[in-house]
């Protein structure tokens, strides 16, 4: 059994079919926000969400037996314990007070993409290796947000009390400036009070957008090409010796396969 289900997961179709029924699962969900699918078709997405529920139950069983009895390797894997958390999740009945629990909980089957498809799994483990360095540039960015705030406040407070009034409202002000949402009319509201204000809000949006967000662009395509070099040093990993065995195993079977049809051609 350990052997079956061994193959079974390491099948190239295993994860094709659990990508295509993770799909198929999100597209039910989204029907479940339309009343009138809902009102006519419930049956039916029920009963398409419990077979769905009910195979992903069977992969987590299928994958734990693989590794049966050191099922570390399946539980000590953290993708593995996101989807058997979810699968856990799932479980919850969905009625009473659990009810919107329980249909959370089933959205939540959705981003099993991200554990089933490596490539996805590279950019996630490429922006949670970029937290520590993102925490410099947003402490770097904090500075930079206060300087300007407070300079604003006491610089426009009187002329424009909509958007600087304390300092709270200057740095949601100046987050609506560094995203360029219609920063220019808060600009232009100030200018009235002296033409040289332009200067504050440009060195801003200069400093602000275009130096800090590009840092984090920077740190984020480092560490994303840290993570596709440790995919690769993990694709390139020596064999162990069971696989030796079964390489060296296969290559005598070819090689008896072919001395074969040496000796029909022969007797021919």
């Amino acid at each position: 059994m350990r052997s079956f289900c061994s193959k079974l997961v390491s099948h190239a179709r295993f994860d094709q079919v659990i990508i295509a029924l993770i799909i198929i699962n999100g597209i039910i969900l989204g029907l479940e926000t339309v009343p009138w699918i809902v009102k006519d078709y419930f049956p039916l997405l029920n009963w398409g969400n419990n077979i769905i529920l009910s195979v992903f139950i069977l992969e987590a069983a299928v994958k734990i037996t693989a590794v049966a009895p050191q099922f570390k390797k399946y539980f000590g894997n953290g993708w593995n314990l996101f989807d058997f958390t979810i699968v856990v999740l799932s479980l919850i009945p969905a009625s009473g007070e659990f009810a919107m629990l329980a249909r959370l909980a089933r959205l939540l089957r959705v981003l099993r993409l991200i554990s089933v498809i490596p490539e996805l799994r590279i950019i996630v483990a490429t922006l949670v290796k970029s937290i520590p360095s993102m925490g410099n540039i947003m402490l770097l960015m904090s500075i930079i947000f206060y300087i300007y705030a407070v300079a604003g406040y006491h610089l426009f407070h009187e002329h424009d009390p909509t958007h600087w009034s304390s300092l709270g409202v200057s740095l949601l002000t100046l987050f609506r400036i560094v995203t360029l949402e219609d920063w220019t009319d808060v600009m232009y509201t100030a200018m009235e009070l002296h033409p040289l204000m332009w200067i504050y809000f440009v060195s801003f949006v200069v400093v602000g957008t275009f130096v800090v967000i590009n840092l984090f662009i920077a740190v984020v395509i480092n560490n994303l090409d840290e993570a596709k070099a440790d995919r690769l040093r993990e694709l390139e990993n020596p064999a162990s010796h069971n696989e030796l065995l079964k390489e060296l195993k296969q290559t005598q079977e070819s090689l008896a396969n072919l001395e074969n049809k040496l000796r029909r051609f022969d007797d021919n």
